[in-house]
C-alpha cells in the first residue's frame, strides 16, 4: 500500500513539473499574459479541467518552482535545532551555501533561462502579487517552527523580509548586467552584514552569526 502511495505521489509531482514547464516554456516565448489557460493545457496534453485541479490560478504555472521552498526555512531551522544550531545561524549558512551553488531563489544566478524567468516574474505584476501570497506562507511556516506568540511571527516575518529583499537586490544587479560570479563578494558581504543586522535587533533568543 505505501509503495503504491508512493508511486501515485511522484506520478502526480511528475505531472506537476510537466504541466508547469509546458507552461512556463510558453510564457517565456509569447508573454505570460497572451498566452490562455486553454493553450497550456493543450500543450501539456491535459484537459483545462485538470489543469486547475493541479494549479487553482494562472499564476500558480509559474509559481510552482517556488512550492517546494515555501517551507524551506522552516526546514532548515528544524535541521539546525536537531544538530544543535540556534535559527539565525543555520539559516545564514544555508543562504550563504545558496550563493555558493548560485541557486536561483537567492537571485545571483545569471543562466539564460533562470534571467528570462526572472525578467517575466518580475516584470508582471499578478506574478508579483501572487509570489508575496507564497512568501507569507513562508513566514507561517517559519513562525511555527520559532515558537507561538506575536515574537515568533515578528521574527519570521523579519527573517523571510530579509532574505526576499537580498535575493531582489541580486537579481537586479544580474538584470542590469552583472555576471554571477562578478557580483558573488558583494552579495556574501551583503548577506552577511544583513544577517548580522537580523541578530542584533532579535537578540540572542535566534543566536548569533
Amino acid at each position: 500500500m505505501g509503495s503504491e502511495m508512493g508511486l501515485r505521489e511522484r506520478k502526480r509531482r511528475q505531472t506537476y513539473e510537466a504541466v508547469s514547464e509546458a507552461a512556463i516554456g510558453l510564457f517565456l516565448e509569447r508573454g505570460f499574459d497572451k498566452v490562455s489557460v486553454a493553450e497550456v493545457a493543450t500543450a501539456a496534453g491535459i484537459s483545462k479541467p485538470t489543469l486547475f485541479r493541479y494549479f487553482p490560478a494562472k499564476e500558480d504555472l509559474v509559481l510552482h518552482r517556488f512550492a517546494d521552498h515555501e517551507d524551506e526555512a522552516a526546514r532548515v531551522v528544524a535541521a539546525g535545532r536537531a544538530a544543535g544550531r540556534a535559527p539565525l545561524p543555520a539559516l545564514h549558512t544555508h543562504f550563504r551555501e545558496g550563493l555558493d551553488r548560485q541557486d536561483p531563489v537567492t537571485g545571483l544566478c545569471d543562466n539564460a533561462h533562470v534571467r528570462a524567468y526572472h525578467a517575466m516574474l518580475y516584470g508582471t505584476p499578478s506574478l508579483v502579487a501572487r509570489l508575496y501570497g507564497y512568501q507569507g506562507r513562508s513566514e507561517q511556516a517559519l513562525a511555527a517552527e520559532l515558537g507561538d506568540g506575536l515574537g515568533a511571527r515578528a521574527a519570521a516575518g523579519q527573517i523571510i523580509a530579509v532574505q526576499r529583499i537580498l535575493a531582489e537586490e541580486n537579481w537586479r544587479r544580474i538584470a542590469e548586467g552583472a555576471s554571477a560570479q562578478m557580483l558573488y563578494a558583494e552579495a556574501l558581504d551583503a548577506a552577511d552584514r544583513a544577517f548580522l543586522q537580523l541578530a542584533g535587533g532579535l537578540g540572542a533568543e535566534y543566536g548569533q552569526v
